[in-house]
């Protein structure tokens, strides 16, 4: 993930890389070098980076189970921090990072960067404008099969802690509400090739009555979904279909009854608005970047990318247990 991001730092005037730290000082070099950063200081800790480098903003690309170290650490230096998801290797050390972001009056922000792809926005503005009623279910569907390799085929909870919040979060943005509680299942099927949780389902309660079901599997070969998943939103006057490309549908109902079934219409798909914050991993570079020069809190803040978070752990704690779980903060 780090190539991404340093092929965004490079786009954006003002910003330089001033080091590069891995446990592997080999690889650190190696990426510094790729990107011709000749005088970027290479560590191997993230003290002896924020000392010798010391930086104004910290671009965070570990694994969850480093994140909460990391992120302290920059925090008490006096770095903006933006994070690769989750934000934190369970919600007590998300509760931390919040308070202690605050504490020290810097921005932890984190990479949700579903939320500033075109087809979340466009659909957003649709739902906020009521074309198709009152939200009343989301139905989500994600099928791939990767084979990553590396640490992610050897954690506890993969697909639901390194994937699906970004469904979840995207699920918020989209409903614009809340969830409640949750119910959920993971199972092992007996072609996979990860260590545990890589296939899920989920039943999620929010505000107002609007369920979101989630079904979801990492080892699941042949007619892939999109990485963005397969969306249908059901509303109280029609119904939204998105392919997770480019292919956006709505009906709703007109009224009229013709035999069993409701007669339905078109509805077109408003365009992207000039304020519509859009660019994918790039614009929330970019965002993060302008934020802390003094612009608009990002949306994807870990103030409130916790409640994404809680919907992961909210998720994992049901499995584990086998019951409903309130979703709170």
């Amino acid at each position: 993930m780090s190539r991404a991001w340093f092929e965004a730092a490079k786009t954006i005037d003002g910003l330089e890389i001033v080091g590069v730290a891995d446990i592997d000082h080999d690889r650190a070099a190696a990426r510094a070098a790729e990107f011709g950063l000749e005088q970027a200081v290479i560590a191997t800790s993230i003290e002896d980076l924020l000392a010798r480098a010391e930086p104004d903003m910290l671009f965070d690309v570990v694994v969850p189970g480093a994140r909460h170290h990391v992120v302290s650490s920059a925090l008490a230096a006096g770095c903006h921090v933006l994070s690769e998801k989750p934000m934190a290797d369970s919600l007590d050390q998300a509760r931390d990072l919040v308070a202690r972001a605050r504490a020290a009056d810097r921005l932890h922000v984190v990479i949700q960067n579903r939320r500033y792809l075109a087809a979340p926005r466009r659909i957003r503005r649709l739902i906020a404008s009521g074309a198709i009623g009152d939200v009343t279910s989301i139905h989500c569907d994600f099928f791939l099969g990767p084979h990553f390799g590396g640490f992610r085929e050897e954690m506890d909870h993969v697909l639901l802690l390194d994937m699906a919040i970004h469904t979840f979060d995207a699920a918020r943005f989209l409903a614009g509400a809340e969830p409640e509680g949750v119910y959920c299942r993971e199972w092992e099927p007996k072609n996979s090739w990860y260590k545990q949780g890589s296939s899920a389902a989920a039943i999620f309660e929010f505000g107002e009555g609007v369920i979101f079901n989630y079904r979801g599997s990492w080892c699941a070969n042949g007619l892939g979904t999109s990485w963005e998943s397969a969306w249908r939103i059901t509303g109280t006057k029609g119904s939204l279909v998105w392919d997770g490309h480019d292919d956006i549908r709505a009906e709703i109902a007109t009224g009229d009854i013709k035999g069993l079934f409701s007669e339905v219409a078109a509805v077109e798909i408003p365009p992207l608005d000039p304020s519509d914050r859009t660019g994918g991993h790039l614009g929330l570079v970019q965002d993060f970047v302008a934020a802390t020069r003094g612009g608009p809190v990002p949306e994807t803040v870990g103030s409130q990318n916790i409640r994404s978070l809680a919907m992961v752990f909210g998720a994992i704690e049901s499995a584990t247990t086998g019951r409903r779980v309130e979703i709170s903060i």
